[in-house]
């Protein structure tokens, strides 16, 4: 049986965590609404947590909410291609990729704010793990 004082770690690691995703979701909120005003953006982007998709499911998942779903407020429906090139965007930073995958995010899930369509990725596939510089010995 776990002791009280490991039960209780577990309890604050994930009220830590917790926080943590309202922080990233609050900064990239604000991040995209900045970059929508000073025009280095053409539509609002906007981040939520989801359900995710449960087939993309990782060890560090959330238990219930497991996604990153980013609404592009366009007012009309985005092509694929420009969901697709958003999501490449989040994608190519890896420092974030990582921070979802450790925060317990395993989908990324971009929609437009019309429609019904969407993409969504693995976020685990994009993390590089052990693909850094091996020796040549």
């Amino acid at each position: 049986m776990p002791s009280f004082a490991n039960i209780w770690s577990r309890i604050v690691e994930w009220f830590q965590d917790r926080q943590d995703r309202k922080r990233l979701l609050l900064g990239f909120n604000k991040s995209a609404k900045e970059a929508f005003v000073n025009g280095y953006a053409p539509v609002i982007l906007e981040a939520r947590v989801s359900k995710g998709n449960r087939a993309y499911k990782h060890q560090f998942s959330d238990s219930f909410n497991s996604g990153f779903r980013i609404k592009a407020h366009a007012g009309y429906q985005l092509s694929k291609n420009d969901t697709i090139n958003i999501g490449k965007v989040v994608l190519s930073n890896d420092l974030l990729v990582r921070r979802l995958v450790v925060l317990g995010f395993d989908t990324l899930e971009v929609h437009s704010d019309v429609g019904s369509h969407g993409c969504q990725w693995q976020l685990h596939d994009f993390i590089m793990i052990g693909q850094g510089e091996q020796d040549d010995e």
